[in-house]
């Protein structure tokens, strides 16, 4: 059973949830609570989770999903000095999908590290984490991987940028890619089609297209955007 404030907060992120389908921010709910301090906010939501009225969606910085209400929308309450008159108050489970990111939304994604010869993205897997604007990501999986060298300049990706890759084994011809390369280089490239041959092209004039047989180049993902920092 739920305290008054649980209840009210359970109420108010669903009822944002339908309304707009982004979770309300722990400020919005202090307010909406009339509470002095988001400490309270957090020990609302441990509660909820807890119960198995609330989760938190993976990999976004404050996406919660309603799992399930009092029935009807009535309180299950029971603070200190209340006793509870319906303390077998049955729930109903809400079936939605999980809400999606809004643009102020920001999202962990996997760093696989820098992308250069030597390791296959698989191989870097797990290492650490970057904290993605969600506007940057469309749908699907994703993936970072930090640039490096200059080959693709002249696409405005520099040595040092965090390239956003869409997790995918297939892309259509012009579009950036990842491509492992003997099962051992990986390279952010052009994608081409040449014959019945695979050419990765750089961004820089300095550097030469690279042609391969489709036997030897594996795609792993195709670039969705880019992170800068200054």
């Amino acid at each position: 059973m739920l305290t008054q404030k649980q209840h009210e907060l359970l109420c108010f992120i669903d009822d944002r949830l339908k309304d707009s389908g982004v979770s309300p921010s722990f400020e919005e709910m202090k307010e909406a609570l009339g509470l002095k301090s988001k400490s309270g906010i957090h020990r609302l939501i441990s509660a909820l989770e807890e119960r198995d009225f609330i989760r938190r969606l993976p990999n976004r910085a404050r996406a919660l999903e309603v799992l399930k209400l009092p029935e009807g929308g009535l309180p299950e309450v029971a603070p200190s000095n209340v006793i509870s008159l319906r303390p077998e108050t049955p729930v109903r489970e809400v079936i939605s999908n999980p809400a999606p990111a809004a643009n102020n939304d920001v999202l962990e994604i996997p760093l696989h590290g820098r992308i250069a010869a030597g390791a296959p993205i698989e191989a870097m897997e797990g290492q650490t984490a970057l904290s993605v604007p969600a506007a940057l990501l469309g749908p699907g999986e994703h993936y970072a991987l930090e640039v490096s060298g200059d080959s693709m300049i002249d696409a405005g990706i520099l040595d040092g940028d965090y390239a956003l890759i869409q997790k995918t084994e297939v892309a259509r011809d012009g579009e950036i890619v990842v491509a492992l390369i003997h099962e051992e280089e990986a390279t952010l490239k052009y994608l081409r089609k040449e014959g019945g041959r695979l050419r990765l092209d750089p961004a820089n004039a300095a550097y030469e297209p690279q042609l391969y047989n489709p036997g030897e180049v594996r795609i792993q993902g195709k670039m969705a955007g880019l992170l800068r920092r200054y």
